[in-house]
């Protein structure tokens, strides 16, 4: 394949904390080099795609996010606990298609799920 997925790229208000807020929930450490305009977490190959948080100067939509992530736990029940306790809201909770997830958003608001692993 000549395309592959690089990282996820979030537009940010307070690059720090959201970038901080996210290496919080995969449980790992903001990369070095960033600063209040760019940081990322996991580009020095951890598990998965990278993030890369820029900062820009408008406000969110406010409309429901196009495109969010979704993410799983072997360890649902505690790992809604933990995000929540890192400064995450709950926004809602289904149990359809044979899955169960909650939607929340991060500190800025961006949508994402966390869906009991099968």
């Amino acid at each position: 394949m000549s395309i592959s997925l690089a990282q996820i790229a979030v537009d940010s208000a307070d690059v720090r904390a959201l970038a901080t807020f996210w290496a919080q929930v995969f449980q790992t450490d903001v990369d070095a080099g960033g600063n209040e305009f760019m940081s990322t977490v996991n580009r020095a190959g951890g598990s998965g795609p990278a993030m890369m948080f820029l900062q820009v100067p408008e406000k969110p939509a406010g409309a429901k996010n196009r495109l969010h992530l979704d993410l799983s736990s072997s360890d649902w029940a505690a790992d809604v606990d933990r995000i929540i306790s890192l400064g995450a809201k709950r926004e809602a909770e289904f149990n359809e298609y044979g899955t169960h997830w909650i939607t929340l958003t991060d500190p800025e608001g961006n949508v994402f799920d966390l869906a009991e692993a099968h």
